[in-house]
């Protein structure tokens, strides 16, 4: 009875430590493909955006707001945002998604 205790015990001893570092490093692939390299690359597409903003871009935000730059505080990141002749909204740069084609505001 003793030997087959024995035996069971160097089994699951044998190999279990290299299995447990392969299935980290697969683990840690799949990490970095899937989730933290599109994240870094989106970032940086929307920093990118953020630098070439300027005053007549036609933009769309977060919130689904469509509107024409009007002005661009430089000191704290913030924009004036025309919605139409009579209304204007002061937003943080951060919240545009997009730049519209020039016109899109007109074809609403």
């Amino acid at each position: 009875m003793d030997i087959i205790s024995n035996a069971y015990a160097q089994d699951g001893a044998a190999g279990g430590g290299m299995e447990m570092i392969i299935m980290l490093v697969v683990f840690g692939l799949i990490f970095y493909f899937m989730i933290f390299r599109p994240q870094s690359k989106r970032v940086k597409e929307h920093k990118s955006l953020m630098s070439s903003l300027s005053k007549g871009d036609e933009v769309l935000t977060n919130g689904g707001l469509v509107g024409k730059i009007a002005k661009i505080s430089a000191e704290n990141d913030y924009v004036l945002l025309s919605l139409s002749e009579q209304s204007q909204v002061t937003i943080k740069k951060d919240f545009i998604t997009a730049v519209l084609p020039k016109g899109s505001i007109q074809s609403l």
